[in-house]
């Protein structure tokens, strides 16, 4: 399955990454590795995530990493729809 990733997933990534880049600078780099492999591995168990908030939806979390992804499976693959820290607020 392919695995693409919508502007506003990719946006918050981002955000993650200098976040961590400016205030814990040693997690950084394990922690950007620790989503793009559990999402990487979406690929061959898709529906890994469990129900999302919203309809359509899954949500896969990083623990000990305060992160959720969310994504839609659809049948040319899977799309990440937005990166979120666990503490922020969200659509419900």
């Amino acid at each position: 399955m392919r695995i693409r990733w919508t502007p506003a997933a990719a946006a918050d990534l981002e955000q993650i990454s200098n976040y961590l880049k400016e205030h814990h600078p040693h997690y950084r780099q394990p922690t950007i590795r620790k989503v793009y492999e559990g999402i990487r591995s979406l690929k061959d168990m898709p529906h890994r995530g469990r129900i999302g908030r919203e309809e359509g939806t899954r949500e896969l979390f990083f623990p000990p990493a305060p992160y959720v992804a969310v994504y839609r499976v659809k049948e040319q693959g899977i799309e990440i729809l937005r990166v979120y820290h666990t503490g922020q607020d969200r659509p419900s």
